[in-house]
């Protein structure tokens, strides 16, 4: 994917983990769109690869094969700017870059075009270096370090790139943020209240968050509820029997385009998503966006975008715990709802696109001559 030339500094930008135009949805693909939509919003950006490198197996033929293709990759964006100057970046950015995704082009670029690189969302997992994504897991170390700037999501992954990055590297927070749906009064909850989980389903730490929503639902099931679930993958069959003992109580709608997803958050009093393990969830800003509070397990990265008591509520990762915070929300409506309205303040103020896009040009402006 690329776009004609344009006048004034020109950042290059590069998801490797999941490409822009990748046919799949998720929130690394959405958080990729925003970061682009930002950039674009205050100044000329160009997305310079759609190649994907992704070892999700830790299977080392695979991560060789991805490390020739990113080399051909590098040969040619280097030679479409020596034959295209307008086309030559002022500065490099990929977005999240880990172990299992390394960005093996952005460091090669911006070393041997003399231009400044930097990061959002660098995961530093040194535990990695040794084992099945070895190789990988030390070309994320090595861009990581040569990053003039990361620009870090959650304080977890900042505490990590602090404790281990080169001296003078310079780091700071982007929390994460989205364009906001327009502000609507919503409608009193519902009777019974209307749950809604949204997440892929594969196997893993989505796996073992919907096992967990099961387990929590049971020991909620005397209470009134409903709940929608919207989402696929390759562990759909698991999902779809983990839920089956609730009968009509839970509704699985497999994916759903946006307008129809939307719908959900409207029509929806919780949202639901343990979240183990999270980066973020980008699930969880889409939900309070909409005015609709959340309940999540408690961890630095669900910490990140949900204020426990503001937004939702932040629980321990037992499934006992889960539901006797679930019954507590349950049992209060109109506090419940006002929840939501104040997780729909707390993303205006936050985690909106806008004050996002501002916030990353200046950052990366100071880099660029």
């Amino acid at each position: 994917m690329t776009a004609p030339p344009v006048a004034g500094p020109r950042i290059a930008f590069y998801a490797p983990l999941k490409p822009v135009d990748h046919p799949v949805p998720s929130g690394d693909r959405q958080m990729a769109r925003l970061i682009l939509r930002a950039l674009k919003a205050t100044g000329p950006v160009e997305v310079a690869s759609s190649l994907r490198v992704y070892d999700g197996a830790g299977d080392p033929a695979t991560q060789a094969r991805l490390t020739a293709a990113a080399a051909a990759e590098c040969d040619r964006l280097l030679s479409l700017y020596a034959a295209d100057p307008a086309r030559r970046p002022a500065l490099w950015l990929s977005y999240h870059v880990y172990y299992k995704a390394p960005d093996l082009i952005g460091p090669v670029i911006a070393r041997r075009l003399g231009i400044p690189y930097a990061v959002i969302e660098a995961t530093r997992a040194r535990k990695r270096l040794t084992g099945p994504w070895s190789a990988f897991a030390a070309a994320a170390e090595s861009a990581i370090e040569a990053a003039d700037l990361v620009l870090c999501v959650s304080a977890r992954d900042r505490q990590a790139v602090e404790a281990y990055g080169p001296p003078g590297q310079r780091v700071a927070m982007l929390p994460p943020f989205l364009d906001l749906p327009p502000a609507v009064e919503r409608p009193e909850p519902g009777s019974p209240p209307r749950l809604l989980t949204v997440a892929m389903m594969r196997p893993g730490d989505k796996l073992a968050s919907y096992r967990l929503l099961a387990d929590a639902l049971t020991l909620a099931a005397a209470r009134p509820w409903t709940l929608d679930i919207v989402g696929d993958g390759p562990a759909a069959a698991e999902v779809a029997a983990l839920f089956a003992p609730f009968g009509p109580r839970v509704t699985l709608h497999g994916a759903c385009a946006p307008a129809a997803l939307a719908a959900h958050y409207a029509g929806a009093d919780l949202l639901v998503w343990p979240g183990l393990n999270e980066a973020f969830g980008m699930v969880y800003l889409e939900a309070q966006a909409h005015g609709v509070p959340v309940l999540a397990v408690d961890n630095a990265g669900t910490g990140t975008v949900i204020r426990d008591g503001l937004c939702g509520r932040l629980t321990g990762p037992a499934p006992q715990e889960f539901a006797a915070t679930l019954a507590a929300l349950l049992s209060d409506l109109p506090a419940l709802r006002a929840l939501g309205r104040s997780a729909r303040a707390h993303v205006e103020a936050h985690h909106a696109l806008t004050a996002a896009a501002q916030r990353l040009r200046g950052l990366l402006t100071g880099l660029m001559p």
